[in-house]
């Protein structure tokens, strides 16, 4: 994922952006997603992206990607008093990670927070990969698959808690930054694996859509 907007800075802003880095990213959903809700509540979207038609907007494929992750994304928005940027805070990562491992799986869309923060983060997590699973079903995509995604990033999540919890972890995190590698941040594991499971619903919701009409796939 190449989201290393400072390549061009001078050494000194480079190495005071560089720990900025990720929450620039989170930024950087969080005002995308925002207004992506704003423009579904004023209609200019269909939800979820996945059903769209070809006289919809925002029916090609990069833009369906897109929308979908941050529909996914979307319940990490809605935690609480904003309190979801802290999965961009190295600080944060350990607890938050352990707190991800200890929490039940559930199979919910519609979530209700419980005030823990946390957990709360947690649980929101899920729910936008339970959106994806959804969405993908909708879209014509092998749900089986999205399973396996979900097994995987547990197992992530699992290696970034212990990535944390040894001795130096803060001092990689700001090494791996300053050689502009992705440190495992809660935030980078989330958003990685959002983004490929939009990507593919997407694909498949295309490949849909020319199976459907393939005289129309042909003229254009």
């Amino acid at each position: 994922m190449n989201w290393w907007p400072f390549a061009k800075e001078t050494a000194t802003a480079t190495a005071t952006a560089t720990l900025d880095v990720p929450h620039a990213l989170l930024a950087d959903i969080e005002k995308r997603g925002k207004q992506y809700l704003d423009d579904i509540d004023n209609g200019k979207f269909i939800t979820p992206a996945c059903k769209r038609r070809a006289s919809d907007a925002g029916c090609d494929e990069a833009a369906i990607a897109d929308h979908t992750k941050l529909e996914a994304f979307r319940y990490l928005l809605a935690v609480p008093r904003n309190e979801f940027r802290i999965i961009a805070d190295p600080e944060q990562q350990a607890a938050l990670l352990d707190s991800y491992l200890r929490q039940l799986p559930h199979e919910d869309t519609v979530i209700e927070f419980t005030g823990a923060t946390n957990a709360d983060i947690a649980i929101a997590v899920i729910a936008g990969f339970n959106w994806l699973v959804h969405c993908a079903v909708l879209a014509g995509a092998n749900p089986n698959q999205f399973y396996g995604t979900l097994r995987n990033f547990r197992r992530g999540a699992s290696a970034a808690h212990k990535w944390w919890a040894a001795d130096g972890a803060k001092q990689r995190y700001a090494e791996m930054l300053q050689a502009r590698q992705e440190p495992p941040l809660l935030l980078n594991l989330v958003w990685t694996d959002y983004s490929r499971m939009a990507t593919e619903i997407a694909t498949a919701h295309a490949a849909r859509r020319a199976a459907d009409n393939p005289a129309r796939t042909a003229s254009t």
